[in-house]
């Protein structure tokens, strides 16, 4: 039996549909702050539940040359004036031990990254921390295998869990959602669908794969993939925004345009009241 659980004003496995949403890292203090208080607005005017999320450093790039963030002494500043500034939530990606006790100290979620949701003594210190822990599933790990995933952090003390989905890997440079996956995982803990990953083409942002520098994605598929995951019955809904994708510096490729926000949240929110 799954037990709901708070973050702040969000209520986790309730049966409430929730939105976790922000640029995929942080570019700038002032663009992550801008962005939070626009999807913050957004989100109270359409009444849904909000966590801010963007990471201060996404380890996982395709090249070397792919922008990172501004690393953990800076990120985690400005993470904390979004969440003393907005009052909302804050959600950030930890790779690193070393790290989960400091930027447990900042930030409300932890956020294991998908190619790490193996990663016993990542999992463990994320559980011990008191925070609450999100675990992505790996695009290459089946959805029942992910019991083990929270298994690691609920034996370690960690009672706030919830899993992520983000596709699956389908041959080269693409992933597919199977929506088995939403119900096979929620037997395990509450269930948010990841929108954008999953219209993510991993490493394939150049025509010539030998020198892609960037992944690709097909955004015009987010709004039809988070109402299926509504529909199928997911918790929440995690989706990366960017007020100028084209631009962004990491992932612009496959996240929702800000300005598409509002109608893409009002049809996520018929769907949910359709199936109460």
């Amino acid at each position: 039996m799954i037990l709901p659980f708070q973050v702040g004003d969000v209520n986790i496995g309730g049966g409430a549909l929730f939105l976790i949403a922000g640029p995929c890292v942080i570019e700038s203090e002032s663009h992550a702050l801008r962005m939070a208080e626009a999807i913050g607005s957004v989100a109270r005017e359409k009444k849904l539940p909000y966590i801010f999320k963007a990471s201060y450093d996404k380890a996982n790039r395709t090249s070397v040359r792919s922008f990172r963030g501004p690393g953990l002494e800076e990120g985690l500043r400005i993470l904390g004036k979004i969440r003393e500034t907005t009052n909302v939530p804050v959600l950030t990606d930890v790779h690193e031990v070393a790290d989960v006790l400091r930027v447990a100290k900042v930030v409300d979620v932890l956020q294991i990254p998908a190619f790490l949701c193996r990663q016993t003594d990542l999992l463990a210190a994320a559980g011990k921390s008191g925070r609450v822990v999100n675990v992505k599933k790996g695009q290459f790990v089946s959805p029942w295998d992910m019991r083990y995933a929270v298994e690691k952090v609920c034996e370690s003390g960690g009672e706030r869990v919830f899993l992520t989905e983000r596709g699956a890997s389908f041959g080269y440079n693409n992933l597919v959602v199977d929506m088995r996956s939403l119900a096979v995982m929620r037997r395990f803990a509450p269930v948010v669908f990841d929108a954008t990953h999953s219209v993510q083409l991993p490493s394939a942002g150049d025509a010539n794969r030998d020198r892609a520098v960037q992944s690709g994605g097909q955004p015009e598929f987010i709004p039809l993939l988070a109402r299926a995951a509504v529909a199928a019955g997911v918790d929440g809904v995690f989706v990366e925004v960017h007020d100028n994708p084209a631009q962004a510096k990491s992932d612009g490729a496959n996240a929702l345009d800000l300005k598409l926000l509002p109608e893409v949240l009002d049809q996520l929110i018929a769907v949910h009241n359709s199936i109460q």
